[in-house]
């Protein structure tokens, strides 16, 4: 792949997943698919990336990002296998996707934590780590959306990607994407530490401190709420 578009997931996907799926819940049977089985890239830049995730968010919210990264292969390999990235790009956005909700940065701005979440990863690749502008503008404008949900227009491969696994993880969203062996083995590497909670916390602390964040769109009660009564993930919170 020497396409940057094709490189770093930048092709265009219908926002509305009912016409990603043309209106099923799924492309396939899902398939146990392990961590082992699972590429996790090593690269220079992936390697410090992972280690700046670890020590600037919570346990919580770290294991919360790996999940979401092999989440969000199982779903790529075995529903969408079409789509054209590098692990790299989506392992990076995984990382730094909820890096506005650290203690250290959620109070420090009056911008929607995946806003100043997304400038953020975009210093530290581009400016800080080298990274090529297109991957680091890429992991950005997905952080950016990784909360814009809806039903018109389109958002990028990744964007999209990591969108699918957050709220199968948040909320057991489209739970026909992964196969139940998967969630078990990816929750034992990468236990919950009753993260619906916590996760339920954070958006009323973001909503309380900005009443005009963007995570009040998907419903001031609405969403928290969702979060806590995730019935998908509650066996292993």
């Amino acid at each position: 792949m020497s396409n940057p578009i094709d490189m770093y997931g930048w092709a265009a996907q219908p926002r509305h997943v009912s016409v990603l799926l043309d209106g099923k819940k799924k492309n396939k049977e899902a398939e146990p698919q392990t961590v082992a089985d699972t590429n996790l890239p090593d690269t220079p830049l992936a390697t410090s990336v992972l280690e700046y995730a670890r020590k600037q968010l919570p346990t919580e919210t770290f294991h919360h990002s790996m999940r979401v990264y092999y989440y969000g292969k199982a779903i790529h390999t075995q529903q969408f296998p079409e789509w054209r990235f590098t692990d790299e790009t989506y392992l990076l956005t995984c990382l730094l996707h909820d890096i506005g909700t650290a203690d250290r940065y959620i109070s420090a701005t009056q911008m929607s934590f995946e806003f100043y979440g997304g400038i953020l990863a975009l210093d530290l690749l581009s400016k800080e780590l080298n990274a090529p502008v297109e991957q680091a503008e890429s992991v950005a404008e997905a952080i950016m959306r990784h909360q814009d949900i809806g039903e018109t227009g389109k958002i990028t491969t990744i964007g999209l990607l990591i969108q699918l696994a957050t709220i199968f993880d948040n909320m057991g969203g489209h739970e026909d994407l992964v196969h139940e062996l998967t969630i078990r083995d990816v929750t034992k590497h990468y236990p919950r530490k009753k993260w619906s909670s916590c996760f339920a916390a954070t958006i009323r602390k973001e909503n309380e401190l900005k009443p005009w964040a963007h995570t009040t769109a998907l419903g001031e009660d609405d969403f928290p709420n969702g979060v806590l009564n995730n019935k998908l993930m509650e066996p292993y919170d």
